[in-house]
């Protein structure tokens, strides 16, 4: 499985519960647009994920930012994503870096709203913020490898399914 998080927002503890926390346990590849904001939350990341692909948001500490960087490239099963926190791109940027990167889809936090919509010939996938969700839903996102790219979701901490959707291979599937 693949979890994609963003906008935690935490200084001393990232805030991981119910199914957040197994998605992030049980997950190969956890993806992260950005805003941990201490080291201290990087680190349980880090030793709470698989595998950790993330990227530094806006309200990053410096420790944070040195160690992140502001884009990331990736592929699971077969499909390929551009992460960015967002903060700074317009959705013709977002759209732009996603054919840079001949992704299909792109990943961004900031706004703490979970969403998934078209952005030209792209996706746009938001997880939303599974700990600081303002004035929207709590969310985060899980992907499952599938016969022709992945199935994923939007899912609250408690397990409320928010939005399925599917995401396609291009070609030959990839590696991770």
């Amino acid at each position: 499985m693949l979890a994609i998080l963003s906008d935690t927002h935490g200084t001393d503890d990232p805030r991981l519960d119910g199914r957040t926390a197994t998605a992030v346990a049980e997950a190969e590849v956890v993806v992260h647009a950005g805003d941990f904001t201490t080291e201290t939350v990087l680190d349980v990341f880090h030793n709470r994920a698989g595998r950790l692909h993330a990227v530094h948001g806006n309200r990053d500490d410096p420790g944070v930012t040195e160690r992140l960087p502001e884009r990331r490239v990736l592929e699971y099963g077969g499909v390929r994503f551009v992460v960015v926190h967002g903060h700074e791109h317009s959705e013709q940027a977002l759209s732009l870096a996603a054919r840079e990167a001949g992704a299909a889809c792109v990943v961004v936090g900031h706004s703490h709203r979970p969403t998934l919509r078209p952005l030209g010939d792209v996706t746009l996938l938001n997880p939303g913020s599974h700990a600081d969700p303002r004035q929207y839903q709590p969310a985060h996102a899980e992907l499952e490898r599938a016969a022709d790219g992945l199935e994923g979701r939007l899912v609250q901490p408690d397990g409320a399914l928010l939005e399925t959707f599917a995401l396609r291979a291009a070609g030959p599937a990839g590696t991770e």
